[in-house]
């Protein structure tokens, strides 16, 4: 088996993917919400 430090391991990849789902998330949760209001205002 390869020898492992700690700390070593380049996580950039990771970053990056957490950060487009983070912003996915934010992006899709603001928009549900904007159809909630837009349904409240012409649903009647």
């Amino acid at each position: 088996m390869a020898e492992h430090e700690h700390g070593t391991m380049d996580t950039t990849e990771q970053e990056n993917m957490f950060s487009g789902f983070v912003s996915f998330i934010t992006k899709t949760v603001i928009a549900i919400i904007v159809l909630l209001i837009l349904m409240a205002m012409f649903i009647r």
